[in-house]
């Protein structure tokens, strides 16, 4: 029995020999070649590995191409990421924003159906504009109004818009009631309240205040929340909550916002 099972005897040498080149096969086909034309070719050797072993793979978004996929922003988002506003920042973004007043007002305060800037937070403005520059969020026609833009440029912009009041618009014969997922969100569907993130009084670093905009844009940037068209919201906290609104849920948290 010990000489059956002796490197010494070539049929038990060439069945192992066999065994090893099928598992290798076997290995290959399984952990790399399936899983990487699974994947277009896109991922390296060791995502190829990873993916066909069942370990989670970083997210990415298929709207953009390769760090850009991984990493919604260049943006490191903190309390103190704006120091306070100085009058030689209002001044060089007063100049700057003349290329904006077309779109944007001549205050901030938007004719056009784009966002209002005026009296939004420094840091909201600098982050939007520092990821429309790095192509973290696309614009066909924002990028080319920031690409030579540098950051300090970008700086003096966000402090002239903060500094500047908005119009008051007329008030809507009829106000909304406040929309449940405003005050209270939908812990059951992950949806967290918007007011705590988008309430004038929180005043969270690098977020919008949603208040009085423009019914269309509003819309069109839930809408692409909802899609994975956007992604440049950090941990992503607004795909995770408008991937869960309905069409009706949309419409009733513009109509509210837009009203304010």
């Amino acid at each position: 029995m010990s000489e059956l099972f002796s490197t010494r005897n070539p049929w038990f040498t060439r069945s192992v020999g066999i065994l090893v080149v099928i598992a290798v096969a076997a290995a290959l086909v399984g952990f790399v070649w399936l899983p990487r034309t699974h994947n277009a070719g896109a991922a390296s050797l060791w995502d190829a590995i990873c993916s066909a072993a069942g370990a989670p793979a970083r997210f990415q978004n298929a709207a953009l191409p390769g760090e850009k996929a991984v990493f919604p922003s260049t943006v490191v988002v903190s309390a103190d990421m704006m120091g306070p506003l100085t009058q030689q920042e209002v001044g060089r973004g007063a100049t700057l924003a003349l290329a904006c007043t077309m779109c944007h007002g001549a205050t901030g305060t938007s004719p056009a159906g784009t966002p209002h800037l005026a009296g939004q937070q420094a840091s909201s403005i600098y982050k939007q504009l520092a990821d429309f520059k790095s192509g973290h969020r696309p614009s066909v026609i924002m990028q080319p109004m920031v690409a030579n833009l540098s950051d300090q440029d970008m700086r003096d912009l966000a402090a002239y818009y903060a500094s500047q009041k908005r119009d008051r618009p007329i008030p809507a014969r009829i106000s909304p009631a406040t929309p449940r997922l405003v005050r209270n969100g939908d812990p059951m569907r992950n949806i967290g309240a918007c007011s705590t993130c988008h309430s004038p009084n929180v005043q969270r670093p690098a977020t919008p205040n949603l208040d009085g905009m423009n019914a269309d844009y509003l819309r069109t940037q839930l809408r692409a929340f909802h899609a994975g068209t956007r992604a440049n919201d950090i941990n992503r906290q607004m795909r995770n909550a408008a991937h869960q609104l309905t069409a009706q849920e949309i419409d009733e948290l513009v109509r509210y916002y837009a009203s304010r």
